[in-house]
């Protein structure tokens, strides 16, 4: 099977789109490839986010807040926004979702966490239909 190319982008690459990539590193397989950015991105990932992702055993520490110039120039299979839309037309994609999550950066734990469970449904539906 020919690996799938998945690119993760929200404004700040701090929260959304990092919990989304860890996502898909967890519930993928060897045959995906993840990939976030952000298209002004903050430079650090939200302590918030590292708690959210380790309370469910994943390790966000690891990650870098990245910007679009920053990711590999290919072309995605799947490109999923959370609120940049059209701030990253130079980015080749086979096909462009939108998914209209609110930024959880301010957010307590309780709602903080129904964000992330929010986006791993989401996840886990565009893995299965990939």
């Amino acid at each position: 099977m020919i690996k799938k190319n998945l690119l993760f982008v929200c404004v700040e690459n701090s929260c959304r789109s990092q919990m989304s990539q860890g996502f898909a590193i967890m519930l993928g397989n060897e045959n995906i490839a993840a990939y976030s950015s952000g298209s002004k991105p903050s430079g650090i990932v939200n302590p918030k986010a590292i708690a959210s992702m380790a309370k469910i055993g994943y390790d966000l520490s690891s990650h870098d807040s990245k910007s679009l110039d920053e990711i590999p120039d290919i072309e995605y299979d799947a490109v999923v926004t959370m609120g940049c839309g059209d701030a990253c037309p130079h980015v080749k994609a086979k096909q462009r979702i939108d998914w209209l999550i609110p930024d959880p950066k301010h957010m307590d734990a309780v709602d903080f966490a129904d964000v992330r469970e929010g986006i791993k449904g989401r996840v886990e539906k565009l893995l299965k239909d990939l």
